[in-house]
């Protein structure tokens, strides 16, 4: 069973995390920011990973401890649910088109967190939402994943439109890396044997 809890408590933040990496996509996620709730439906939507997120957060300072954290607890699920990584494809990448906007996601589950990540905004809100929590997200979700990440905006004018493309992008690649590799089911996908 590729599935996994996380619990994270702190002095900012309460936060529960449940993941199945072979669901269907079905998301229940309540951190108490909305933006950030859409955005995360999205990840489970197109991941195919099933994702139940909730999050009790110290929002009436800001956002950013809910958003931050939140990456760190499910980048650890991941990490749970994956185990070893046998028979894993590893890899996966996705040019996403929204609207205006288009992303390019490239990633793999090597257990050596990086993050590249070459995404503007022309506004640092969407509604109440700092756009530059979408960087935080995924810079906690890679390191606590272990994750290389490269995430490319190639076109986008819109904000909304530019953070959906990047978490659907994302989405998709991750939908392929932690999708079994029928050719090589028992295998882990390293020349070092271990990930």
């Amino acid at each position: 069973m590729r599935n996994a809890q996380v619990t994270r408590s702190t002095a900012e933040t309460d936060i529960h995390v449940v993941i199945d990496l072979d669901g269907t996509g079905q998301y229940e996620c309540d951190t108490g920011v909305g933006f950030f709730d859409h955005m995360l439906d999205q990840l489970a939507r197109h991941s195919l990973i099933d994702i139940t997120v909730t999050c009790k957060g110290d929002t009436f300072i800001d956002d950013h401890h809910s958003v931050e954290d939140v990456g760190i607890a499910l980048g650890q699920a991941l990490t749970k649910a994956l185990g070893d990584k046998r028979g894993i494809r590893r890899y996966g990448d996705c040019h996403l088109a929204m609207d205006d906007s288009l992303v390019r996601s490239a990633l793999d589950l090597s257990g050596r967190p990086f993050l590249v990540w070459n995404v503007d905004f022309p506004t640092q809100k969407i509604g109440s939402f700092d756009t530059e929590l979408v960087r935080e997200f995924f810079q906690a979700f890679s390191t606590h994943g272990g994750i290389t990440l490269h995430v490319d905006k190639l076109h986008g004018f819109n904000s909304h439109h530019i953070a959906e493309a990047a978490f659907k992008s994302v989405a998709r690649a991750l939908r392929v890396a932690v999708e079994s590799d029928p050719r090589k089911s028992d295998a882990i996908p390293s020349t070092k044997g271990t990930l």
